[in-house]
Order: structure tokens, then sequence, then C-alpha cells
């Protein structure tokens, strides 16, 4: 009789904590939003920065010229202060960064470079090697993603001397 009692107490028991186990609370959860990496940033993070870019973006795979041209005036206005393409100044060169970091990565620094200084690992190395902090240039998202495809464009092409 009294192992019958423990069965009736003990059976209820497993099923409520199995069917409320951490992991499938964990899985309602959007990946973006999942603690994996040592810096505490999510596995998205880690690769795509931190920033208004959560979700991967959908960038076709030939860059479109008309808009390449209108990111090389803003690039002009906005980056070339501190960035050429081929060269160290302030900043980074830049010719080759689309083949280094994800879209979603330079959009994210473009549009949010004070968070990624203080909290991205990779982008706290380059401040600790530039020893400037990239301020934001007071762009919008359209802006930056014309940037992007300026630097998408530009990134299979040989150096000139102009950028």
């Amino acid at each position: 009789m009294k192992r019958f009692i423990y069965a009736l107490l003990i059976l209820p028991a497993i099923f409520l904590l199995t069917g409320c186990g951490e992991d499938n609370a964990s899985n309602d959860w959007p990946d973006s939003a999942k603690q994996k990496a040592p810096s505490g940033l999510s596995e998205f993070e880690e690769v795509n920065g931190i920033g208004p870019v959560k979700a991967k973006l959908d960038i076709p795979a030939e860059f479109n010229t008309v808009k390449a041209t209108e990111g090389e005036k803003i690039f002009d206005q906005k980056c070339y202060a501190c960035h050429r393409l081929d060269e160290r100044l302030v900043g980074p060169p830049l010719r080759k960064v689309t083949e280094k970091r994800s879209s979603e990565f330079i959009v994210n620094m473009i549009l949010n470079p004070d968070e990624m200084q203080k909290k991205h690992p990779e982008v706290k190395k380059l401040l600790a090697e530039y020893m400037t902090q990239m301020p934001f240039q007071d762009v919008t998202m359209e802006e930056t993603l014309l940037i992007l495809e300026y630097l998408r464009s530009v990134a299979d092409k040989q150096p000139t001397a102009s950028k």
C-alpha cells in the first residue's frame, strides 16, 4: 500500500519537473536573444554586431550601381574624414570590409558605434589598435544601406590613388 501511495505522489512530480524544464522554456525565445558567447552576446550579435539589425538583411548578391554611386557620395561626406579604402588613417581601411564582416555587422557598426565599441569584442580590439572612437554620423538606415552598397561595389576593385 505504501508503494502505491509513493507512486501516486512521485509520478505527478516527475511530470511537472519534465514539463517545466529550462530547455523547453528557452526554445520559445528567438535565437538572437539566446546568450551563448563568453562575451555575453548572442551568437547573432557576435557575428553581426549590436544594433538595430537583429536578423539577416535581404541583400542581393549583385550590387546596385546606382545605389553604390549614391553611397559613395554619403561615404565622402560622412566617412572620408577618418577612412580610406586602402590605407590606414584615423580608422581602418574599408575596401575589404565586406569580405571580413557581415553586412549586418557593418550596418550595426555605422548605426550604433557607441554600443558596439563598448560591448563587441572585435570592435574593442579595433578601438585599442586605432585609439579613436567612431562617432555616430547621423545617418539613416537608408543612407547606411547605400554606404554598404558602395563598400560592396569597391571590394573587388584594384586600389586607386584617389580613395
